[in-house]
């Protein structure tokens, strides 16, 4: 007899919720992949930044992303509202990927 793959191994069913994120998350990523990868040639080619100031840059989102990790994850913790900051988190990524190319200059970036 096959197993079926949408039951844990207790017998319940992953709940909707759980699948629904995970493919949010996926599509998530997958976008910010593709964004971050391609927006250091973007700064440098199309805004003339130097690439130290890149590394600068990428430097303090890196120091931003981790800070913001250890407070969100007290927060999350604090609250007990976890899908409203996991969506408040996934909204605001899917609004600034594309605000990225509307910086008029590379002093919009510092």
């Amino acid at each position: 007899m096959a197993a079926d793959i949408s039951q844990t191994p207790a017998g319940r069913s992953v709940p909707a919720g759980i699948w629904v994120l995970g493919f949010v998350s996926l599509l998530m990523d997958v976008s910010s992949e593709m964004i971050h990868a391609l927006l250091p040639v973007y700064m440098v080619t199309v805004l003339g930044t130097s690439t130290l100031a890149v590394g600068i840059i990428e430097g303090i989102a890196e120091a931003t992303a981790s800070i913001v990790k250890v407070f969100s994850g007290a927060l999350s913790d604090w609250l007990g509202k976890r899908k409203l900051l996991a969506a408040l988190g996934y909204g605001l990524a899917a609004f600034t990927k594309p605000v990225f190319p509307l910086a008029p200059s590379r002093s919009a970036c510092l």
